[in-house]
């Protein structure tokens, strides 16, 4: 009697007493059964994005925009040559050497499309890694010794991780931090993606669902065989003949939140689906495997993050992408991914009770600030009004605040119904 008094009482503070598909929004008992017609706000969705990717695929013939061929090894080999060759040159002419990188952390570097995302401007301001500078120094000749890593591994068709090459010489590098970071700066100045410079990072995303693929070496990977799902692979150029039966793909912010889902069979009632998480910000290799999800089959993809700034920060990753990777945004973004929750406005009008709701703390407040003035927010008006919601209730709520409803309101009332009455933004 509670349950169903409570689905009712929900039910009515979400949309009202008005009983159209979406404002019937909690209708369903607790034993969820999947109707008839369960997917067609999503295929709906999935014919929408696939008339979008058409008219821009019309465009781009008009203009006669050529899609550039993937970078060989011979490419690579040749662009370090020329680093090397300069380097050389400056010192046979008893000049310090100095390497020259496009600033890919600044703000003023970086121009916004809604079909792509955040990419590096074409002219933009560079910095300079000086050899005859004690500030910089050290970094240079740690660049060239990964340079000279990288060219080995080309040369010999060979892969190594960050962690092996960090771990060649602990003492010279210091940190995996520091590997990490000249790795993505060396992309950056070479204009290539990090897979051609065979440098390959261990994955620590999950996928699960009805996925089918197979690795570069062979291995045959069935995703809905694991109950706690699989490793996303850390070669994901590499993976080949991918199957899925699945009418959508969901992005979970969290692993717990991933692994409760998957508890519940959410795959089972609500599927065939797919599931993925990047146990929170995600790595270069789980958002590679997100688009190339999104190439190979072009079914909706929506996300299920905390309502919170830092949520909504992990969200924009996966659709618009990082300032810090926006030089190989277009492998790496999916602007079609939408938003299914937890909205701000679905703690209000799910009456989530305060207890379970969280204050803003200051970093919370600054990072809101600074999401509010994305140039990205502009296209995205349904959004703006959610950040509005939580900065005028200064309070954020985690996905496990819905349990303060029912201990399976996640997954036998919320996403079933989201899913099935299109309430995504």
């Amino acid at each position: 009697m509670f349950i169903n008094c409570l689905i009712e009482s929900v039910n009515n503070q979400l949309y009202g007493k008005s009983r159209t598909p979406y404002t019937a929004y909690l209708s369903f008992h607790m034993a969820f059964v999947q109707s008839p017609n369960f997917f067609h706000c999503v295929d709906e969705h999935q014919a929408s994005l696939l008339r979008i990717i058409q008219r821009s695929e019309r465009q781009n013939a008009e203009i006669k925009e050529i899609k550039p061929p993937p970078i060989t090894s011979s490419q690579v080999v040749a662009a370090i040559d020329k680093i090397v060759h300069e380097v050389l040159q400056s010192l046979s002419k008893d000049e310090a050497p100095v390497l020259t990188m496009e600033n890919r952390k600044n703000w003023t570097n970086i121009e916004f499309t809604e079909s792509v995302g955040l990419q590096m401007a074409k002219n933009c301001t560079t910095r300079k890694v000086r050899s005859d500078c004690p500030k910089s120094a050290q970094r240079f000749v740690l660049t060239m010794k990964i340079l000279s890593v990288i060219y080995k591994l080309v040369q010999t068709d060979t892969y190594a991780t960050k962690r092996d090459v960090f771990y060649e010489n602990v003492q010279l590098y210091g940190s995996q931090a520091t590997v990490d970071n000249i790795v993505t700066d060396i992309c950056c100045m070479l204009k290539v993606p990090r897979r051609s410079l065979h440098i390959l990072s261990t994955s620590k995303g999950c996928v699960a669902g009805n996925l089918l693929y197979i690795e570069q070496d062979g291995t045959k990977v069935d995703c809905s065989c694991n109950t706690s799902g699989v490793l996303v692979p850390s070669n994901v150029e590499g993976v080949t003949n991918l199957r899925t039966s699945a009418r959508f793909i969901m992005i979970i912010e969290k692993d717990a939140t991933f692994q409760r889902v998957l508890d519940d069979n959410f795959c089972g009632k609500c599927g065939p689906c797919i599931l993925i998480t990047g146990k929170g910000v995600p790595d270069l290799n789980t958002r590679l495997f997100v688009r190339k999800l999104w190439d190979s089959f072009q079914i909706p993809i929506f996300t299920l993050v905390d309502a919170d700034p830092h949520g909504i920060e992990i969200m924009c990753i996966y659709k618009y992408g990082s300032v810090s990777m926006s030089f190989e945004a277009h492998n790496l973004t999916v602007p079609s991914i939408a938003w299914l929750g937890l909205l701000p406005s679905d703690i209000e009008r799910l009456h989530v009770p305060t207890e379970a709701l969280i204050p803003l703390s200051a970093l919370d407040q600054r990072k809101l600030l600074s999401l509010q003035k994305r140039p990205y927010l502009s296209c995205q008006p349904l959004w703006k009004q959610e950040l509005d919601i939580m900065t005028s209730r200064t309070m954020k709520a985690e996905i496990q605040a819905l349990t303060s409803l029912s201990p399976t309101f996640l997954t036998s009332i919320y996403l079933p119904n989201k899913l099935e009455y299109g309430g995504w933004i």
